[in-house]
């Protein structure tokens, strides 16, 4: 028998104009909310990542952080 979905946490996210798109446009095209979406991206964390890509891709998005925030 599948677990149970239950949202126990509320967390008061920002994203970027672009993660919401991306968030958004996933949970469409799965036939999902928001909420769901990353539910899933989240408990599904390491099997949904490239295990080589995510360390290059993490140092470029912290290299860029700064600047993106001004």
């Amino acid at each position: 028998m599948p677990k149970r979905l239950r949202f126990t946490r509320r967390l008061n996210i920002a994203l970027s104009e672009d993660a919401y798109r991306s968030l958004k446009r996933f949970s469409e095209e799965a036939g999902i909310t928001q909420d769901e979406a990353l539910c899933f991206l989240f408990e599904h964390f390491g099997s949904v990542t490239d295990d080589q890509a995510l360390p290059h891709r993490l140092r470029l998005f912290k290299a860029e952080l700064e600047e993106r925030k001004r």
